[in-house]
């Protein structure tokens, strides 16, 4: 029973139960007190002619001093139930009368996207589209939720988004793909309701259990994507280790030039020196698109920024030129050296870290609140005992994949208390969380929400040249009709913009190799660049085509 209608019971239930009490009271009362034997009838009418301060008729006034304080008792009750009435009734009307109510339809779209269920990681895809300036409608089966989100100028209609009729308020015929992100069951039926009116139509699905992937291809998605899985082999990528012994896998942009993520290690050649010294350009040839520091993404950089243990540089350039800035980052010890590294957390995410990382030369301990496959170390991760028993002194990396950020926070402490020189990489469930995590001791953290929103843009934006999805920049190929005739430092486009132009795509070809002072740019060309979305699209609104 909705919370409103169970006010409205109760506040009917309090006023008959008042009034029957206070008739039987009044009644007793007249016949003892004031020797005025009457109907019981005649004494509702005045209890009722108390309640709503219309008199009382020929029964007043009173003769002994309990009528009398019944009289001023049922006054007071009266208007008890009078302002009771006001809040149960007149307050939520006035509420819906004022409040602005979420559409149930949508005119006039082509080509948008339908996202079902407003979740952190459909927020994220929302801002990528509003980003492009790509059109969509969300669908919210809450009708409290999906007003807050019109109120707040959301594209929202209300309804059920398994409902075809619904589907087709969304103009679903129209649409270019519909994103399900609710319940796993409920992602399967709104696949198969889409189908039943787009037979065209691209259909993205999330689910939380990976194992159910199967059959949600069989109800029609075209892709079944696992954000904690993803998030999972993400986590595992930024363990030293991992990334060395496969030495990293970059985007790939032309023949022998890619884009590529390197961390500084404690000890490298690079650790502790400013950007100014550190002469990346000069002494590798490669581009520095950006650095992230504590999780924070900056660019351009600043000459007397500091590369400290942990930095991660964004670069782009060549094969032998990455090569060369790779072991310029790691640590002059052995890259290949086995290491300790404890999983905390084995769901999903743990799982897929655990994969990712079991072909390498670490040695992994699992740590779980359960008994499960792989686990080495049953107990909680924010228990110092148990970090003990899994060999926190010891270990070099810990891998925090459990479910609940609190958790997280608090196990970070633990460890980096009990371990300073302990390398600590984090899942976060909230964006709000990520900051704390650094506070808290974490070297690296990534959100469940930001990767999942990113992953989806980029397969929503297949077509487009998405080309990175769990990182916080995007890299994506574009026309400049803007910059014809003019070079790169003529317009002062990393300036003004915030972006690197990391290649130029003419006539099909990919140049890599270019002087941005003296290259100049034709009608016809398209350019690679790299940059946070915000930057791309303020270099889209400047150079963009129209």
């Amino acid at each position: 029973m909705a919370l409103r209608t169970r006010r409205t019971v109760y506040y009917l239930a309090l006023v008959i139960v008042t009034t029957l009490v206070f008739t039987v009271v009044y009644n007793v009362g007249m016949a003892i007190w004031e020797n005025r034997p009457q109907p019981l009838y005649h004494s509702l009418e005045i209890v009722i002619q108390s309640f709503t301060t219309t008199g009382y008729g020929e029964d007043a006034p009173w003769r002994t001093l309990q009528m009398n304080l019944l009289a001023i008792v049922m006054q007071l009750a009266g208007i008890g139930l009078i302002l009771t009435a006001v809040d149960v009734f007149a307050v939520p009307w006035l509420r819906d009368a004022l409040s602005p109510m979420a559409p149930e339809t949508v005119h006039g779209l082509d080509g948008h996207i339908i996202i079902c269920g407003h979740t952190p990681r459909t927020d994220v895809l929302i801002e990528e589209l509003d980003a492009r300036d790509r059109e969509y409608v969300l669908i919210e089966p809450d009708a409290d939720i999906a007003s807050s989100l019109h109120e707040a100028e959301y594209n929202v209609i209300h309804g059920d988004p398994e409902s075809t009729d619904v589907l087709e308020n969304a103009q679903i015929s129209s649409a270019i793909a519909i994103v399900a992100d609710a319940a796993d069951d409920t992602n399967a039926s709104i696949a198969l309701s889409a189908l039943e009116i787009n037979p065209n139509v691209r259909i993205i699905s999330l689910i939380e259990d990976a194992a159910l992937a199967r059959y949600h291809q069989l109800a029609g998605a075209d892709t079944v994507l696992s954000p904690r899985q993803l998030l999972g082999e993400s986590l595992a990528g930024e363990v030293p280790t991992a990334v060395t012994a496969t030495v990293e896998e970059g985007v790939e942009i032309g023949d022998d030039f890619e884009l590529v993520e390197l961390s500084v290690e404690e000890g490298s050649d690079l650790c502790d020196k400013t950007f100014a010294e550190a002469q990346l350009r000069e002494r590798f040839g490669a581009n520095v698109i950006g650095v992230w520091f504590n999780g924070n993404f900056k660019t351009p950089i600043d000459p007397n920024d500091e590369l400290d243990a942990g930095t991660r540089l964004l670069v782009a350039g060549e094969s032998d030129q990455l090569d060369m800035l790779r072991d310029a980052t790691a640590a002059t010890v052995s890259k290949f050296s086995a290491q300790e590294i404890i999983i905390a957390g084995y769901g999903d995410t743990g799982q897929a870290a655990y994969e990712a990382l079991m072909n390498t030369s670490s040695r992994l301990t699992v740590l779980d609140i359960e008994e499960k496959e792989h686990t080495d170390v049953v107990g909680d991760a924010r228990d110092p005992d148990v970090l003990e028993a899994a060999g926190i002194e010891e270990a070099s990396v810990l891998l925090l994949a459990v479910e609940d950020d609190t958790t997280a926070i608090f196990a970070t402490l633990i460890a980096r208390d009990l371990n300073s020189d302990l390398q600590i990489v984090v899942r976060a469930n909230e964006e709000e969380d990520v900051q704390k995590l650094y506070r808290a001791g974490a070297d690296y953290v990534q959100s469940l929400a930001t990767v999942s929103g990113r992953m989806l843009a980029s397969t929503v934006f297949e077509d487009e040249d998405l080309l990175v999805y769990d990182k916080q920049v995007s890299v994506v190929r574009l026309p400049a009709p803007s910059l014809e005739g003019r070079t790169l430092v003529d317009e002062e486009v990393r300036t003004v913009t915030g972006c690197t132009v990391v290649a130029i795509v003419r006539d099909g070809e990919s140049i890599t190799d270019f002087d941005p002072e003296r290259f100049r740019l034709e009608a016809t060309d398209e350019v690679v660049i790299a940059g946070t979305d915000e930057n791309i699209t303020r270099f889209e609104r400047r150079f963009g085509a129209e």
